[in-house]
């Protein structure tokens, strides 16, 4: 038995040296958000492309803060890929807004979809524009948002600061939550839509979504370069049949600088020669386009995205 082992465990090894040496799998995560956004569904979409059409690549999408923490989660080298708005890879880049110094290892892949701000209130308050927030209670988002520096953008826009109001620092549920229980008056979410929450509360309550005036997005497109103009189609959430003008940011992929060309490019026709299985993933995934993915692009492109691109 003792040489019938021995001699095993030579072929074995034997048969190893002969194979060759087994490759290294690399592991790629995609830093997302909350799984009730749009990001967790898409980035899972995005995963399953890389691990079924990039060999040696297992690819995880990671439930995390969003936007702000996955710049910072770039930057630090804890995810390879980040589904961030374009507005926050701007202030990262240059170090403003949230971020006390510039993040130099964030790289662009690519523009996906708008990010739309819809201020929301209830058809009693008796809100009619962002005029009316003298000595009303609104909800900016989260401390440190994308939202949040949105919020405070369009209200200075419009003359007003945050001296002229009682504002809350919440996030997208809790917004809605207040604003159906009578605690908060109006509320801004920047998002995909529809947005779930706001479909959520227009079930329910005679929701209503503010217009912002062409003077001033025009305003804000001229101060903020990452800014255009939407409509919000009337019918897309109920009860709320009139289109509505207002102003977007982009979502978009973000990687590393130090993650290699190849792998990048990989990745990136992973995605975009599947385009057809996002779409089945998510509604915003459909709006997700080859012809679009470099418009807007606020930060350097990464060199596997730009030779994807390129051919």
């Amino acid at each position: 038995m003792k040489k019938v082992s021995i001699f095993l465990a030579l072929f074995l090894g034997l048969a190893l040296i002969l194979s060759g040496p087994i490759a290294a799998e690399q592991f790629i995560s995609i830093a997302t958000g909350g799984t009730g956004g749009v990001y967790y569904p898409l980035g899972g979409g995005m995963s399953d492309l890389i691990n079924q059409h990039v060999e040696g690549v297992d690819a995880t999408a990671e439930v995390t803060g969003a936007s702000t923490e996955n710049a910072r989660l770039i930057q630090t080298g804890e995810v390879e890929l980040a589904l961030i708005q374009n507005d926050i890879a701007y202030y990262a880049k240059h170090g403003t807004e949230m971020f006390e110094a510039e993040k130099e290892n964030l790289r662009g892949v690519a523009m996906l979809y708008p990010e739309i701000i819809q201020i929301v209130t209830l058809e009693d308050s008796g809100i009619e524009s962002v005029y009316d927030f003298q000595d009303k209670t609104i909800a900016v988002g989260a401390p440190g948002s994308g939202t949040e520096a949105n919020a405070r953008q369009i209200i200075e826009a419009h003359g007003l600061t945050y001296d002229d109001m009682t504002v809350d620092y919440l996030s997208f549920a809790e917004a809605v939550d207040q604003l159906r229980d009578g605690h908060v008056d109006a509320a801004f979410l920047t998002a995909g839509i529809p947005t779930g929450a706001l479909m959520d509360l227009s079930a329910t309550h005679d929701a209503k979504i503010l217009d912002i005036d062409d003077d001033i997005a025009e305003d804000l497109m001229e101060d903020y370069p990452f800014y255009t103009q939407e409509v919000i189609p009337g019918g897309t959430y109920d009860g709320i049949e009139e289109d509505v003008s207002t102003v977007t940011v982009l979502a978009m992929i973000v990687t590393s600088a130090a993650l290699d060309s190849d792998t990048v490019y990989d990745m990136t026709a992973a995605i975009f020669d599947n385009l057809d299985y996002l779409a089945e993933i998510h509604e915003r995934g459909g709006d997700v386009s080859l012809e679009a993915a470099q418009e807007g692009m606020p930060i350097d492109l990464h060199p596997g995205a730009e030779r994807y691109f390129g051919e």
